[in-house]
């Protein structure tokens, strides 16, 4: 039976992680960081990929990397969710090196990316569920043309991976791309259109499964993320709610909010229990695709919650801009269209299965 307990070597690096991202990823500081026009966080991205190692987790450490599982790199998804860290973890350490390990001629690129000397983005829409259908650019005399739509973290990537209509999966390098920002709801993981107006490209290997393989990790992984938001909230919400006072008494007394958070306790740990199993199922590799689709329908809905339930009960201040549960509450629903949505993924739950819709 599988153990999806937390080993002594995942709490050891859930600590470390924790203690660098409090040095790195403060509220004020992330809020800041949004309202400067440059979100992304180079310098925590560079501690946690070149002085910690974690960009090549998922690499075998016979191609640069560190020889890990997705468990571990769950665990950095975790506490990169509670910081609402603006790194591109999840789209250049997992769904970009996904793709590149699906390509097994590629050698140098996916090392760049392990060591974090470079930072890689899958040039497929976010809203993209595994198997679902993704736009392709025009590859034409040895060059790529085209304009692909809300690729996250395109900003900061040094190379693309875009996949072009001849079946291809090509890397593109950024400098030779238009990349142009786009209004995001989640400030800390922002979007951006890619044009290619004759960008060269170096072909990698068959996009189709090297997408999906990509994607399928994305999604399953995405749900350690939303699981370390919504402890965060439900963990700061109860705090504050010990504080505050109404009528000479802690607000968290009265119980009907007793009774709103013991629900939303119980939905925070039925999603570590997704959430687990679908890393562990990532890294043995068995039964991935029912695993991916059960953690997706259910982490989204209860990341939202927990980021709205600490809005509201947090009162007057949970609505100002200076309180960070709007990082919290925006992150959450865009990742509950991130990978796809919660029904997308109840539907391939139920045709994986082959449970007939009503």
């Amino acid at each position: 039976m599988t153990d999806l307990l937390y080993s002594e070597e995942e709490e050891a690096l859930r600590a470390a992680v924790r203690d660098l991202l409090s040095d790195h990823c403060d509220a004020p500081g992330v809020i800041a960081r949004t309202e400067s026009g440059t979100p992304h966080d180079l310098a925590a991205w560079k501690a946690l990929a070149d002085g910690m190692g974690l960009a090549g987790l998922l690499v075998p450490e016979d191609r640069g990397g560190q020889g890990a599982t997705h468990r571990e790199a769950a665990v950095v998804l975790e506490e990169l969710g509670r910081a609402v860290a603006p790194v591109p973890y999840l789209t250049s350490a997992v769904v970009a090196t996904e793709a590149l390990l699906a390509c097994d001629a590629e050698g140098g690129l996916l090392a760049e990316l392990a060591s974090g000397r470079r930072i890689g983005a899958l040039a497929v829409a976010l809203n993209v569920a595994p198997g679902g259908a993704y736009k392709v650019v025009r590859h034409e005399d040895g060059a790529l043309h085209g304009e692909l739509t809300a690729v996250a973290d395109a900003a900061v990537a040094d190379v693309l991976l875009v996949p072009a209509d001849d079946g291809g999966l090509y890397a593109v390098d950024a400098d030779a791309v238009t990349v142009t920002p786009q209004a995001s709801l989640d400030l800390t993981r922002p979007v951006a259109t890619v044009t290619l107006d004759g960008a060269p490209g170096r072909l990698l290997g068959d996009a189709e499964p090297a997408v999906r393989r990509a994607l399928r990790a994305g999604a399953g992984l995405l749900a350690s993320e939303q699981l370390g938001l919504a402890e965060w909230t439900l963990t700061e919400t109860v705090r504050y709610l010990k504080e505050r006072k109404q009528f000479n008494r802690p607000v968290g007394g009265f119980q009907a909010l007793k009774h709103r958070l013991a629900q939303l306790w119980l939905e925070v740990v039925n999603l570590r229990a997704a959430a687990r199993n679908v890393a562990d199922a990532l890294s043995t590799g068995e039964d991935v695709d029912v695993a991916v689709a059960v953690a997706q329908a259910y982490a989204a809905p209860v990341a939202v919650h927990a980021a709205e339930e600490a809005l509201q009960l947090h009162a007057g201040i949970g609505m100002t801009w200076e309180h960070p549960v709007h990082l919290y509450l925006k992150r959450a629903k865009a990742d509950s269209i991130a990978y796809g949505t919660a029904g997308a993924h109840r539907e391939a739950l139920a045709e994986t299965i082959a449970l007939p819709a009503p």
